[in-house]
């Protein structure tokens, strides 16, 4: 079976996810961060994630932005071998137009942060693009895209090590987090990706950023494997 995607339903979705992304948080997130209210015993944290729900709650009625940093724009696009494009542009130009009209979108119009030439005069491109695109072929007929925003501020954080075979991740880990500051949105989330090449590390570590919020599921139920112990 062949699906045919065309040009236009593909540049649609981008833009239309990348505004819903802006004023909506996904239902996990929303359930573990009132887990994590119900568990804090400090005062000024509690209060802290009460105003993060009170201001998401107020962007999903008022479709507005959900933060001022709107981030670089993030896509991780599966297409399916068994895929016919009817289009004009590749993958990372519709990638693009979407990312244009979801920015420029008169309704609710997006921070442009993307500067062009970012080793140069460093203008900005006034509507968020390039993207970065990620693009794989995978069996199928479908076409998968994960999109995600990620802020200036958490990817300035972003760290990367070659450890020795018998260094600790996790003692990596703990002496790296307190040494990051307050210069990310909270609540932070800690994407970790592990092995292969270093570019092919941090690749698992944004993708992973994907995965559905679990931890208070995991800390009630107790680690059944050793990915588990270790995320733990």
């Amino acid at each position: 079976m062949t699906t045919i995607i065309k040009q236009s339903d593909f540049i649609q979705s981008i833009a239309d996810a990348l505004q819903y992304i802006s004023y909506y948080h996904p239902v996990d997130y929303i359930q573990a961060l009132g887990r994590a209210y119900e568990a804090e015993q400090s005062p000024a944290a509690k209060d802290a994630i009460a105003q993060i729900l009170t201001n998401s709650r107020m962007c999903a009625e008022g479709k507005r932005p959900l933060c001022q940093d709107t981030g670089i724009v993030v896509a991780f696009v599966k297409v399916g071998m068994n895929v016919q494009w009817d289009a004009e542009l590749d993958i990372e130009q519709m990638v693009n137009e979407g990312v244009h009209r979801a920015y420029m979108l008169p309704g609710n119009k997006l921070r442009a942060s993307i500067v062009s030439d970012p080793a140069g005069k460093r203008a900005n491109t006034k509507d968020n693009t390039p993207a970065v695109v990620h693009v794989s072929l995978v069996a199928g007929d479908k076409v998968d895209v994960q999109i995600a925003a990620k802020g200036g501020g958490s990817e300035n954080k972003a760290k990367l090590a070659m450890l020795n075979p018998n260094d600790s991740i996790v003692d990596w880990i703990l002496e790296v987090v307190p040494q990051m500051g307050a210069g990310w949105c909270p609540p932070g989330m800690l994407g970790i990706g592990i092995g292969g090449s270093a570019e092919k590390a941090m690749l698992l570590a944004k993708e992973s950023l994907m995965a559905p919020i679990d931890m208070h599921e995991l800390k009630a139920k107790g680690a059944s494997n050793k990915v588990e112990e270790l995320r733990l």
